[in-house]
């Protein structure tokens, strides 16, 4: 607080992520904006690394790579941050290589204050069902970014630790956010797609299509189980396939047998994960 180079707003009551980032942002004078979440801790040379792909003014946002800070502590710990690793390094890493990350998560983040500006309207008055929006903030921002013709960029080397869930209640309460904020903003994004290159529209048909697949798989093999008392075997067997190949790639990727592991999250996914967005939906 005594260093002159920064300034502090304090808002007199908390008026969520949305209304606090504008606060900040209409003050501010820089040409680029850090957003970095309160329970997040950054690398030295975060800073520098995003900079450095701003430099670019087709680039409008830049997110880093996102880590769990509190891995070590639980199961879950564990499980989330092998996840983000997959969600940074597989599904943005892909996006960024045709020039559009579709979401650049809150943790870590920077901006085009230029862009900011021009979007603040639109980002400050996002109204859902007749009501102000008051989730998926970074989803947002990242479409209103694209939708203004700038691209959207990952730099993996830019790490990011921020700390994760650790009880199962807690990462279900996230989880249901997310998948409100990814099925409305999925929406949002449909006059984007043509702009873009055609790689992100199959991504955002398989990512939707894939887990309505894995639902309708996952009924038909509880029908069969409730009908005939007989196990589904050929289901288990092509979703325990997948669910191998997947994990020895990613561990072939990372050079982590840890990821292996992550075979766990298919149970998360299929008997909790998968209700969970058919109820956000």
């Amino acid at each position: 607080a005594d260093d002159e180079r920064f300034n502090f707003t304090i808002l007199p009551k908390n008026v969520g992520k949305r209304k606090a980032q504008i606060a900040a942002i209409t003050q501010s004078s820089g040409d680029l904006i850090l957003n970095v979440d309160s329970d997040t801790t950054i690398a030295p040379d975060v800073v520098s690394k995003l900079a450095h792909k701003m430099r670019d003014p087709a680039v409008g946002a830049a997110m880093g790579q996102m880590k769990a800070s509190n891995q070590a502590d639980t199961w879950l710990t564990r499980l989330i941050d092998m996840e983000y690793w997959l969600a940074c390094n597989e599904e943005r890493a892909a996006q960024a290589r045709f020039g559009a990350v579709m979401c650049c998560c809150g943790p870590c983040a920077m901006y085009r204050r230029s862009a900011m500006l021009s979007l603040l309207d639109q980002y400050e008055t996002q109204l859902y069902r007749g009501k102000p929006s008051d989730f998926g903030e970074d989803r947002h921002l990242t479409i209103l970014m694209l939708s203004a013709g700038f691209r959207t960029e990952y730099v993996p080397s830019a790490i990011a630790a921020t700390v994760v869930p650790d009880t199962m209640g807690v990462y279900l309460r996230q989880q249901l956010r997310w998948a409100r904020s990814t099925f409305r903003d999925t929406l949002l994004a449909l006059p984007v797609l043509p702009g873009l290159d055609r790689y992100l529209t199959l991504d955002a048909i398989g990512q939707n299509v894939g887990l309505l697949l894995l639902a309708l798989s996952v009924l038909t093999g509880i029908g069969q189980f409730a009908l005939t008392a007989t196990l589904p075997w050929w289901t288990i067997l092509v979703i325990g396939s997948m669910t191998l190949v997947r994990c020895s790639v990613a561990a072939y990727r990372a050079r982590e047998l840890r990821f292996l592991g992550f075979a766990l999250h298919t149970l998360v996914n299929i008997f909790l994960l998968i209700p969970l967005k058919a109820y956000a939906l």
